[in-house]
Order: C-alpha cells, then structure tokens, then sequence
C-alpha cells in the first residue's frame, strides 16, 4: 500500500503571538505555528523571517544593480563590477510594522528587493554551482535617506543603516520550490504601491549581476555563512515617502511586504 507525499511547508515566518516568538508555515491562508496552533495572520505580530544566529549576520547590499535605476541617478553608465555595501541587521524590522521618517529631512524613498538567504556555507562558489547555496528568498525594502548621502560608492550609516528603515518579510521561501516553480528567481515581476497607486515596476531579469553571478563574485574573498543575506538592488521608480503613507512592497512567487511611514519624534 502507498501513501500520498504530505505536503511540505514552503514559505516561512517568524511570529510574536501571546508574548511568545513562534517559527510558523503558511497553511490554506493561515499561520500553523511550531506547537501546532493554526492562527490567522492579523492576529500576530510579524518578525523577519530569519532564524536567530550564534554570531552576527553579514548582510549585503547591493546599489545600482539595475541598469534603469542607475539612469534614473544620472549615471552614464552601469558598474563594471558589483557595487556593494554592508547594513547591520538592528534595521531589520518585519511585515506590517512602522519605518521612522527623521524629522526635517527631504527625501526618502523606498526600494523594493529581492533579498538572498544564504543556506550552506559559501566560499569559492563557482557560478554555476551559486543556487545549491540559497536556503530561501524573500522580500526586502532597503529605505534610504538621500538628504545624508555623501558618496553612492559608500553611503554613510544614517542613508542605509537606520533603526527600521528595512522591513524584510512576511515570508522566507524555499529556494527548492522557487527554483522548481520559475527555474530560478530571475524572472520575477517586482512591483511597489503608495497608498494603493502603483509607484515602481521592474523585474528581476534586469539586474545587472545575477544571483549566482554575486554569491561567485563575494564568496572569491570572503564566506558566505548560512543565514547572511545578500540585498539585490532595485528597479526605478523611487518616490519620496510622508509619514502615514502605506508601502507595499511586492515580488512575484516571493510575497507581499506592507509597512507605514511615521515621523521621528526627534531629531536625527
């Protein structure tokens, strides 16, 4: 007699539900958490879909990764190789929570990305082997406050580095079922809304390096440990966001990131 393949989980989520933190699955619309309770989404509070780490997490990010947004910065041309800066993950905040907008600034805009979950240990990855070393993929809104930048190659710590300016979330995705549904992420539709109006489109075939093309181009001269995360870029279509505008930043297969601007009740 055989029995039917149950059914394996493939999007994840971290949850804070009667002040405790669950790991959690997506199941027919719901949320069935670690001690087997099924609760609807608006009844928790979403975390980023990262599991916790014994040492610090190396995130990446990458900037102009997309040849229309590097236009729309008034470049003349593309970068010849990856440009790329490191965040610290205190920016990280999850699904449906609030960003700050410092008081008195002038621009700050939203950037929708396709965040990379590393998932095995990664050095001197050859390009063709990159995807065996992705755990999941999810959705990643990098704000930026242009007002402080000095230098696109390195901006300084208060463009990119700010207390929840980069909600991540709701879900991690399994590579394998990505990878299985689409062949691979790289021709995924990315769309931003503000307030319900469609801001930014783009897709992920216009990067300018690919996924496997940065994990190979990183992981020449330093390790990728399961649980970084590498931050691919955005397309254009950025536009500068007021306090109580909504954010919906979206990826196709990959999930639906919502958060609300508020303003700083101090200075930065």
């Amino acid at each position: 007699m055989t029995h039917p393949t149950p059914h394996l989980p493939t999007r994840f989520a971290r949850v804070r539900f009667e002040g405790h933190t669950f790991d959690a699955t997506e199941q027919e619309g719901q949320l069935l958490l670690a001690d087997g309770r099924l609760v609807t989404y608006d009844q928790v509070q979403w975390l980023p879909p990262l599991a916790p780490l014994a040492r610090p997490r190396t995130v990446i990010a990458l900037g102009l990764n997309y040849a229309d947004h590097a236009k729309e910065l008034a470049f003349k041309e593309p970068p010849k190789e990856p440009l790329a800066f490191v965040k610290g993950e205190a920016s990280f905040i999850g699904h449906q929570q609030l960003t700050v907008r410092p008081a008195d600034v002038a621009y700050m805009h939203y950037e929708c990305e396709l965040a990379v979950v590393i998932g095995r240990t990664a050095r001197h990855v050859k390009k063709e082997d990159a995807y065996d070393y992705v755990r999941g993929y999810t959705v990643a809104n990098d704000y930026a406050i242009r007002d402080y930048l000095e230098n696109w190659y390195r901006p300084n710590l208060r463009v990119k580095n700010r207390d929840t300016c980069t909600p991540i979330g709701p879900w991690l995705v399994d590579a394998a079922y990505v990878h299985a549904q689409y062949g691979d992420p790289m021709n995924l539709a990315l769309q931003t809304t503000v307030n319900g109006k469609v801001t930014q489109s783009g897709n992920t075939r216009d990067m300018i390096f690919d996924v496997p093309t940065l994990i190979a181009y990183f992981s020449r001269f330093m390790t990728l440990n399961p649980g970084d995360v590498i931050l691919t870029g955005t397309p254009d279509g950025i536009v500068d966001c007021q306090p109580g505008d909504v954010i919906v930043t979206e990826i196709e297969g990959i999930g639906a990131l919502t958060n609300t601007i508020t303003l700083a009740t101090l200075r930065p």
